[in-house]
């Protein structure tokens, strides 16, 4: 049985909050700090000696550079929604 898609692109999240929740955000941030670790290009201007990964993933995506897409799903029910990052509100 094929999976539901609420996603519309109408710029509106219908599933779940409309910022990036704690658990989103430290799995984008750890996600990206891997990726930098391992020799990805970096998408923002670095301040002078930072080196951390994982402070330039928290910047990336302070800044809303990355490219990413958050699914969240409804729980046993299939329905899904496709949020880009752009559409949430970034909570530190």
């Amino acid at each position: 049985m094929p999976k539901k898609n609420s996603s519309n692109l109408s710029g509106k999240v219908k599933i779940g909050p409309p910022f990036l929740t704690k658990y989103e955000r430290v799995a984008i941030i750890s996600a990206r700090a891997l990726q930098i670790e391992v020799g990805a290009p970096i998408l923002i201007e670095l301040p002078p000696n930072l080196i951390d990964p994982v402070e330039i993933a928290k910047l990336e995506l302070k800044k809303k550079v990355l490219p990413l897409i958050i699914r969240r799903r409804i729980r046993g029910s299939g329905v899904y929604q496709d949020i880009p990052l752009e559409w949430l509100e970034i909570r530190n």
